[in-house]
């Protein structure tokens, strides 16, 4: 039989538990990338996480004969609601044996929580923030997850939903494209070229961190919270999660890698890309020790693989060449540094303009993750 425990966020055995179920299911699984455990942690801790300021979340833990066999995350996520005009529960951390009396009796847990607060549909995986990665993976298995940009999980995990009565709300695609068939069109290179002459935009480059972390790294931030005002998944984020997101990027940043797009003093673009250290993380085990700090550091020097995740212009500037100069500096990232491959990592189905123009530059759909909705 199948017990489910309310995690107690001042326990440290049980905590410590629900932390380490992922890496003994995962023990050895060659495509599967360990989260950083402080990162987790952070989600776990309602007076540091920036979430809990308007928001609330529980955690279970499943076992069965005496071995912890699942786990879940529900959430409250009370800024989306307001936002979306919506009573939706989010689910995140769902990890489990394959079970589906696991996984009915974790959900059913979150669900009696959901309902509790007038909750109506739940939905997920969601994360606690924006670069949580989203969905369950329902395509692409052979592949090495990036990094902890997104999920990586059994090919069991959409049968146990499924049975559960999940539905697809919608899915995110990653494409794969070779470094060297990543080219844009003559034309849009043009029309780059154009806005820029022309004065409307300017492409600031960095060579180190600090020259970018002391003057862009809030107006880079704040930019971030408005350019996706038309994404599916997306609500204002607070200061606070902004510099947490900032914080979060900083770690993994090569700042030759990042293009912040303006417009006089104003941050209206961007591209971010970031060197794949998923080797590095899964030689480190979830620990960033000062000995995997320089793995990590020296990862980034040496791997072929980049991931393309963060572009976008704020919507008024799309149409006047902003588009073209962002595709522009896209390719000249993965083009110019010497990388062999690239992803372009977890692009919403409701993104379709952007998707149709990966697949014209030669972009392969080589993984999906599906965020699934149930009604209550």
């Amino acid at each position: 039989m199948v017990k489910v425990e309310v995690l107690d966020l001042d326990d440290k055995a049980q905590v410590r538990r629900f932390l380490n179920l992922p890496f003994r299911l995962y023990s050895g699984h060659p495509q599967w990338v360990p989260p950083v455990i402080d990162d987790i942690k952070l989600m776990l801790n309602r007076k540091k996480h920036p979430f809990y300021e308007h928001s609330d979340a529980q955690f279970y833990l499943a076992t069965q004969d005496g071995r912890d066999v699942g786990r879940l995350a529900v959430m409250e996520n009370r800024h989306f609601n307001e936002y979306h005009q919506s009573k939706q529960a989010q689910f995140y951390l769902f990890e489990c044996e394959d079970s589906g009396e696991a996984a009915q009796a974790l959900f059913t847990r979150a669900f009696e929580w959901a309902r509790a607060r007038g909750l109506n549909t739940c939905d997920g995986p969601k994360g606690f923030g924006a670069f949580d990665g989203y969905g369950i993976l329902v395509e692409g298995f052979e592949h090495r997850q990036m990094m902890t940009m997104m999920n990586y999980n059994f090919d069991y995990y959409p049968r146990l939903l499924e049975q559960l009565g999940f539905e697809k709300e919608v899915d995110f695609a990653s494409f794969y494209v070779r470094a060297d068939q990543f080219q844009m069109p003559p034309l849009v290179h043009k029309v780059a070229e154009r806005a820029v002459k022309r004065g409307t935009f300017q492409v600031l480059r960095f060579r180190n961190k600090q020259e970018m972390v002391k003057k862009w790294a809030k107006p880079l931030g704040a930019a971030y919270n408005r350019t996706f005002v038309n994404n599916w998944e997306y609500y204002p984020l607070t200061e606070r999660e902004v510099d947490l997101l900032v914080e979060s990027l900083m770690v993994v940043l090569d700042p030759r890698l990042v293009k912040i797009i303006t417009h006089g003093d104003e941050v209206v673009g961007f591209t971010l890309a970031f060197p794949d250290v998923s080797p590095a993380l899964q030689r480190a085990r979830g620990q960033i020790t000062p000995w995997a700090l320089a793995d990590l550091l020296l990862s980034m020097r040496r791997t072929k693989w980049v991931s393309l995740n963060g572009n976008g212009i704020l919507p008024q500037y799309q149409g006047l060449g902003g588009n073209a100069l962002l595709y522009s500096e896209m390719e000249k990232t993965v083009r110019g540094f010497g990388f062999e491959h690239a992803e372009l990592t977890q692009i919403a189905e409701t993104a379709v303009d952007m998707r149709q123009d990966i697949i014209r530059v030669g972009g392969k759909l080589y993984k999906n993750h599906r965020v699934y909705q149930r009604k209550l």
